[in-house]
């Protein structure tokens, strides 16, 4: 398993495709962050006059809803392209494994890729007024938020792809999926169809859990609802990839 996590990484990373899905999150969160006006965006840290990295979680999720897929779509659907998903799958290696090794990889990308919006933290944290003026404990509690979205993001990627023989249909099947996981829910209980069901349906998503981490305080309800929508796509991924030796 442990050698198949690290063909993975050094797959993603011996491509153009890992450093152009980086760049971009990093780039696109910068520009909004720190670039474009408070009138247009309303995420200008400079210009907002508090001294917090909010718009850069209110910002990620979006951008995650097309880089994580893009990171995932070849998983699976490039080892059917190639042909050699019938050889990983005669391995002495159990299909939760294979599934594990994937996923684990897309996630470690996923911590790769944040690391980088730690500069962000400091250059608010030397920019307050007084200098540290910056919610810290918040500010962790909002990346740990987000850590917990891009693994939920990862497993539907996965999964996308362990469907899908192609790469771009696994990125829309990936996009779609990551999409209503986040809003659908919160769209759905917004009609109002579901009475007084609506906050039940409306806690389904991934959305509103990730919301109540960025307020700072760990609920063991919100990491207990992102460990089972992850173990959920990760054995629906492994019961695709057991119909294929049928």
């Amino acid at each position: 398993m442990f050698i198949l996590y690290i063909k993975e990484i050094r797959s993603f990373l011996s491509s153009l495709i890992g450093y152009v899905a980086i760049g971009v999150f990093i780039t696109l969160i910068g520009i909004f962050m720190w670039v474009v006006p408070s009138e247009s965006s309303g995420s200008n840290v400079l210009e907002n006059g508090f001294a917090n990295i909010d718009p850069l979680f209110i910002l990620a999720p979006w951008v995650y809803l097309f880089l994580i897929p893009a990171i995932t779509m070849r998983s699976f659907s490039e080892e059917k392209k190639t042909g050699t998903i019938e050889l990983l799958l005669t391995r002495p290696i159990a299909d939760l494994q294979i599934v594990l090794a994937k996923y684990f990889a897309g996630f470690t990308l996923v911590i790769i890729s944040l690391l980088p919006t730690l500069i962000y933290y400091y250059s608010v944290h030397q920019l307050g007024y007084p200098k540290g003026n910056i919610d810290t404990g918040g500010m962790w509690g909002s990346y740990i938020g987000l850590l917990f979205l891009g693994a939920g993001f990862v497993s539907i990627g996965i999964f996308a792809s362990s469907v899908a023989e192609n790469q771009v249909i696994a990125f829309i099947i990936a996009m779609l999926l990551c999409f209503f996981c986040y809003m659908g829910f919160e769209y759905a209980a917004a009609s109002g169809i579901f009475g007084k069901y609506d906050a039940f349906v409306k806690a389904l998503g991934l959305n509103e859990h990730y919301v109540s981490m960025s307020r700072g305080v760990i609920d063991t309800r919100d990491a207990l609802y992102f460990v089972s929508v992850i173990a959920i796509f990760n054995l629906a991924t492994k019961l695709v990839l057991q119909s294929r030796k049928w």
